[in-house]
């Protein structure tokens, strides 16, 4: 099972788990974290979201201000690249999977201390996109 929090293009948000995303589908299943036990998962379609972070924990770092810088002498696996969100959000990281007219595509971003270990960008979601 990954951790994982679906953003939807509206601004909201599923946090759960899942164990069948898998970026050729249209759709997944969230097992919401805070759901009582034997609820069914929440399906989500893939075109609705903006991204799915698969996150270390579902709390998070409130007081944690995000970095788009890379640390010091680490040599990062992949292309550098940036990613602009429709809703101003901007994100840099590696990815060794994008290419253009895809639908999406993974990346780890550059912050490794913050909560998001990687993630599947949805690329209608986005403005610009830009490898570095």
């Amino acid at each position: 099972m990954n951790r994982v929090v679906a953003r939807f293009r509206d601004g909201t948000m599923v946090k759960g788990s899942t164990s069948d995303f898998v970026p050729a589908k249209e759709l997944f299943h969230v097992a919401p974290a805070d759901a009582l036990k034997g609820t069914k998962p929440t399906a989500v379609s893939v075109k609705d979201l903006k991204a799915i972070f698969f996150v270390k924990d579902f709390a998070g770092r409130p007081d944690y201000t995000p970095s788009n810088e890379f640390e010091g002498d680490k040599t990062p696996v992949g292309r550098k690249i940036k990613v602009v969100f429709a809703d101003g959000e901007t994100i840099v990281g590696t990815t060794q999977a994008y290419q253009p007219g895809r639908p999406g595509f993974f990346m780890v971003p550059a912050d490794q201390a913050g909560n998001i270990e990687r993630c599947y960008v949805v690329s209608a979601a986005t403005t610009e996109i830009t490898l570095l």
